[in-house]
């Protein structure tokens, strides 16, 4: 293996365990965890020599280090039914659009081209044209 894929494999290895670090800080079953799951994936695959094999399982674990650092939010429990929530700034936040249950959702249209499908998507009015055509003749 190369110095330069060495050095990728090193920096996602203590990239992720210090995302492991910052998201589950302070709970510390959370942290053997990752650090058990994280040490055996990479210990699983320390034989690999395919250069295009290890590039693959480096950038899946850059994959995994943003997810983990966009989309893992630590909850505590502070009351019955009430969560104190630990949110970092790197943290994916959307924007809360207020819920209207009179809504109405129109159905898709049928693009140009398309056959209708019928009820479902069954094309139930297709095999109905398509059996009666049949049985006149």
């Amino acid at each position: 293996m190369s110095q330069q894929i060495r050095r990728e494999v090193l920096k996602a290895f203590r990239k992720l365990h210090r995302t492991r670090q910052l998201i589950f800080a302070g709970d510390d079953n959370a942290l053997a965890l990752g650090r058990n799951e994280i040490n055996s994936h990479f210990r699983k695959n320390m034989q690999e020599t395919n250069v295009e094999e290890i590039k693959k399982m480096v950038k899946l674990a850059l994959d995994v280090d943003k997810e983990l650092r966009t989309n893992v939010i630590q909850a505590k429990k502070k009351d019955e039914g009430v969560y104190e929530l630990r949110i970092t700034p790197e943290t994916t936040r959307l924007d809360n659009i207020a819920f209207n249950p009179d809504a109405v959702i129109e159905p898709p249209r049928r693009r140009k081209g398309q056959p209708a499908t019928g009820c479902c998507g069954g094309g139930g009015a297709a095999n109905q044209a398509a059996e009666s055509s049949n049985q006149k003749q």
